[in-house]
């Protein structure tokens, strides 16, 4: 009968000497030792600087922000459709010499894009731009409160 130089199983023969980390268990040698318990962390000595209110507050800053210009942009827009679509002899008038008012409510979505641009920016120096430097100072101050210890 020959040698089986691979063996049809994974584990270990009974008869191998274990490897030397580890001290041979008495049922099981192949298996590795488990591993230890970690330490246990220390809880911080006070409350972090940025709660999570904190975040809610500049996410919703944001989301209104988000809604201002789209709601802006898109509104103006889609009011143009509909008065197209649904009231095309409001759009056909000529309010002045050879520009019917669908053709002036088209030309006047440039500034109204504009307009929704400016408000964007508008509320983010106002409102979510201090939220935002407000919670990365806390951060900051967080960071190097931690980095201290």
């Amino acid at each position: 009968m020959s040698h089986d130089p691979f063996p049809s199983h994974p584990h270990a023969h009974p008869h191998a000497r274990p490897h030397p980390e580890q001290p041979p268990s008495p049922t099981y040698p192949w298996q590795p030792k488990p591993p230890p318990e970690p330490a246990p962390r220390r809880r911080p000595h006070r409350e972090s600087l940025g709660r999570h209110s904190d975040l809610r507050i500049l996410r919703g800053a944001y989301r209104r922000q988000r809604r201002v210009a789209t709601l802006t942009a898109l509104g103006y827009f889609t009011l143009f459709l509909l008065l197209s679509a649904l009231a095309p002899s409001f759009m056909t008038r000529m309010p002045a010499d050879g520009l019917p008012i669908g053709l002036l409510l088209a030309l006047l979505q440039l500034p109204v894009t504009w307009l929704a641009v400016a408000l964007y920016e508008h509320t983010a120096r106002r409102r979510v731009d201090p939220l935002a430097d407000r919670i990365r100072t806390l951060a900051e101050l967080d960071a190097r409160r931690g980095a201290g210890r």
